[in-house]
């Protein structure tokens, strides 16, 4: 008695495929069925659910991701001082040293102005506030106006809002110590990350099963370092010389050395956050401006300074030095800067733009993802 013969095309096979009479339509029978794909809501859920991580662990999150922007800051100069043959070590120490004397000599500086224009600003803001008040009028009597439109409609009856502040004695006293240790864990982290950041990458390629998976890998890496050091460095350097620029014209139409100082300083960092930062940078000039300078004219002249720094940086120097590789869609970057500025505050706004340029940089890299880097230029 002979075995029956299997049917190529049924499941007795093995092969997983099913009989073409049970095949979608449209589908090559030669082929097995693709993958399900992911439904809408449930990459909404998911996108949703990293956000809220994200924000949960902003407190793990924060450190790492600052220590990770010094270190990028630091690789480069460290890079130059082992071709001097100086050890990774000692000059990660000296980079991170340099670093840390250089903040605290800021620092220093920056204390007495910075606390004086806190006790004086109260009271220069009560003289402006007339002039103010004369500049808002029309937008006063219109939101008047709408006002009485809602009363109107709700029958005259008002609605009185009480608010409670409790206030908690212990909260400064708890907050100090915690922003001690988040600043000690970023320095210590971002040494290690000197130190030991090639180590980690040597050891996370490892675990990789193939050798092209390996080389495609070391390829991104590598790229990834040296073109986020570059663009961190560079524009660190942009933005320190757009302060040293604003600070020396403002000292040079009167303005106290140090104040001069302390607003330069307001400048580069407020430039790490593209158009955020510099919309900030103007309205504190604009109120720096009526406070120190008599006459409207007098008194629009520092925002005027910034203004223009800020438009020969963003829109000549910046893209001259940096070229066309690290641009970024003016509308992906203002919807990072407001999505990593709500999670994350002042630090989300510092690091949305290098973040930004990793992905692009990484999706470029990947073979089938250049249309998602091309989507972020």
């Amino acid at each position: 008695m002979s075995a029956p013969v299997p049917d190529p095309g049924g499941a007795g096979t093995g092969t997983g495929h099913a009989p073409p009479d049970k095949l979608p339509p449209g589908t090559d029978p030669g082929t097995s069925p693709s993958r399900p794909r992911a439904s809408g809501a449930q990459l909404v859920l998911a996108t949703l659910a990293t956000g809220a991580a994200m924000w949960a662990a902003q407190p793990v999150i924060l450190p790492v991701l600052l220590a990770v922007f010094f270190a990028l800051i630091g690789n480069p100069l460290i890079r130059g001082l082992q071709r001097l043959y100086v050890p990774r070590v000692v000059g990660a120490l000296l980079v991170l040293m340099a670093g840390l004397a250089g903040t605290a000599l800021l620092a220093n500086q920056l204390v007495a102005p910075a606390a004086e224009w806190a006790r004086q600003v109260p009271r220069e803001i009560r003289k402006v506030a007339p002039h103010l008040r004369e500049m808002t009028r029309p937008v006063q009597a219109a939101n008047e106006a709408a006002a009485d439109l809602a009363r109107a409609a709700d029958g005259g009856q008002q609605v009185e809002v009480v608010r409670t502040e409790v206030n908690d004695p212990y909260a400064s006293l708890t907050a100090t110590p915690r922003m001690l240790v988040s600043v000690f864990a970023v320095v210590l982290l971002a040494f290690f990350f000197m130190v030991f950041g090639q180590n980690l990458q040597r050891n996370a390629l490892s675990l990789l099963p193939t050798r092209q998976q390996k080389r495609i890998s070391v390829e991104i890496m590598h790229s990834l370092e040296r073109e986020i050091s570059r663009y961190v460095l560079t524009i660190s350097i942009i933005n320190v010389t757009v302060g040293m620029a604003l600070a020396g014209a403002l000292y040079l139409l009167g303005v106290p050395a140090a104040e001069a100082l302390l607003w330069g300083t307001m400048a580069a960092v407020l430039n790490y956050a593209p158009y955020v930062g510099p919309l900030i940078g103007m309205l504190i000039m604009l109120l720096m401006g009526f406070v120190a300078f008599e006459g409207l004219w007098p008194a629009l002249l520092p925002a005027g300074i910034y203004l223009g720094l800020h438009t020969l940086e963003g829109q000549i120097i910046t893209p001259i030095i940096l070229g066309r590789q690290m641009r970024l869609s003016p509308l992906v970057l203002v919807l990072a800067l407001l999505l990593f500025g709500w999670l994350w505050g002042i630090v989300g706004l510092l690091l949305a733009v290098p973040m930004l340029v990793c992905a692009k940089i990484v999706l470029s890299r990947i073979e089938g993802l250049e249309g998602w880097a091309r989507l972020l230029e």
